[in-house]
């Protein structure tokens, strides 16, 4: 049976709160999300339609700033945040699967159809279709099919 209320669907309401000029509502579900997941998902990121969290997204820690396209798939552990003395923050497309532990920081764009493996650390720019892993993150393979990878 697959379960309704995760991290996503608590992430679905802070935003429509904080959408709606609701702030102290949405305060209260991030909370919500801190304590039932031990994951740090604030209303201000912007995740797109789709994108799912591994194990209901236990240790998840996403940058108030960050960017998050559709119909991704981020695993238990990630950290997707900036990097001291650097404003920017990550900014990832549409349809990329990030494994468990992996760490993506600083002013990086990942791009659609990406495959970031468990425990990498991306410190730079990703292209479309591509297999990064390692630390720091390199590319292993590029001209992917997700169906082929996922």
């Amino acid at each position: 049976m697959k379960t309704l209320i995760n991290a996503y669907s608590f992430y679905k309401m802070e935003r429509w709160f904080y959408r709606h000029h609701m702030k102290p509502l949405a305060k209260f579900i991030q909370g919500i999300i801190f304590l039932l997941y031990n994951s740090y998902i604030p209303y201000t990121c912007e995740i797109g339609k789709g994108t799912r969290f591994g194990y209901g997204g236990m240790g998840v820690v996403i940058h108030a700033r960050a960017k998050i396209g559709c119909n991704c798939i981020i695993a238990q552990q990630v950290t997707i945040g900036g990097r001291s003395k650097k404003p920017e923050v990550p900014i990832i497309g549409d349809h990329v699967y990030i494994g468990a532990g992996a760490k993506i920081l600083g002013p990086v764009k990942i791009g659609n159809h990406v495959v970031i493996g468990a425990n990498a650390v991306v410190l730079e720019d990703v292209p479309d279709h591509t297999v990064v892993a390692g630390v720091p993150a390199k590319i292993i393979r590029q001209g992917i099919n997700m169906e082929d990878v996922v």
